[in-house]
């Protein structure tokens, strides 16, 4: 099973953005960068400091939240894909709107998604200012969650992946799950193999959870252990892996390699996708993100105080997984995966 086979086109996806900004010309003076330039995050010069804009959805995992009538946790998941992306670029994250679609407002589940909101702020330090709820029955089936995050950074901190050199260390956090990307493959699998988002998780590596409810568990937020490591440590650059896995991390400086020869090793829930889906390594690490969630990168000799910094403050598993090397792409070594 493939990512194109569910329905997700990654090349046309790709050919669309492009006809996309191919009709974005306009840039405001003080812009940084090419207008939707393929960061993780745009940025504005605002006197001394950058401005920092990111958006994001949760995409087909409401479809889960949805059949479990569990909405709790999907307002984390919104907030987290948001801030992640504006850690990348060397932000601290402010202020968020959310933007909630549906074909039937409820109140039960729109105080529902509400807890979740609430919970990925207070995980973020951030204040939700504002949003909006848009009732649309010719248009949405269900629901549909996005946001924009508000993020600051001193012009002089901005990280884009230009200190990145052969030789720098590339240290991993580990995700908490399958995060928000990949969901339609993701969902295409388990409804192909007949099972029931509530039937109990096979093999026993989640004791007395559903399926549902392993997939349901929220994106991680990097927020406090990456803030307290830009106090520190001279950061090279950050990639959030989210949809197209590894591929996210030559976002940061294509002219290089990124050698991931210690990876984090994958939950379950990934055992479980490619078991039943039947889908290779290849595809798998360009659609998930395996068990890696956040990756940085600094100086070879800034790698263990890095490391110690991650550990202390995070919940997350931190490793040293690769490092940068001349050439292009990402490989996986000891799986024999290239991407270039």
């Amino acid at each position: 099973m493939t990512y194109k086979n569910s329905g997700v086109d990654i090349e046309e996806k790709e050919e669309a953005i492009k006809q996309l900004l191919s009709s974005i010309i306009t840039k405001r003076k003080g812009t940084i960068g090419k207008p939707m330039g393929g960061h993780y995050a745009g940025l504005i010069e605002f006197g001394e400091y950058a401005l920092v804009l990111c958006t994001d959805g949760v995409g087909t995992k409401v479809r889960i939240a949805e059949a479990l009538k569990k909405y709790d946790t999907v307002g984390i998941d919104c907030i987290a894909m948001n801030v992640n992306d504006a850690l990348c670029v060397g932000a601290e994250p402010l202020a968020f709107v959310d933007y909630l679609a549906m074909d039937n407002p409820d109140p039960k589940i729109t105080k529902e998604i509400g807890k979740g909101l609430e919970k990925g702020a207070k995980q973020a330090n951030i204040s939700i200012v504002g949003g909006e709820t848009a009732d649309l029955p010719d248009l949405i089936n269900g629901f549909d969650l996005a946001g924009t995050c508000l993020a600051y950074v001193r012009k002089d901190h901005i990280i884009l992946g230009d200190k990145i050199q052969p030789g720098d260390a590339i240290i991993g956090l580990s995700s908490s799950g399958i995060h928000s990307n990949g969901y339609t493959l993701a969902r295409r699998v388990v409804e192909e193999a007949e099972f029931s988002y509530t039937d109990e998780f096979p093999d026993g590596y989640y004791p007395k959870k559903t399926i549902g409810e392993v997939m349901l568990a929220p994106t991680r937020i990097y927020v406090k252990e990456i803030i307290e490591l830009f106090k520190k440590i001279d950061v090279h650059g950050l990639a959030h892996i989210t949809g197209s896995g590894l591929w996210n991390i030559p976002r940061l400086k294509e002219k290089v390699k990124y050698e991931i020869n210690d990876p984090l090793g994958p939950q379950p829930i990934f055992s479980f996708l490619q078991q039943y889906g039947n889908i290779d390594d290849f595809e798998m690490y360009q659609i998930f993100n395996m068990g890696m969630g956040l990756t940085v990168i600094t100086a070879d000799e800034d790698a263990q105080e890095t490391i110690e910094i991650l550990r202390k403050y995070s919940d997350a598993s931190v490793k040293l997984v690769g490092t940068v090397k001349k050439g292009t792409g990402v490989e996986v070594p000891h799986l024999k995966l290239q991407y270039r």
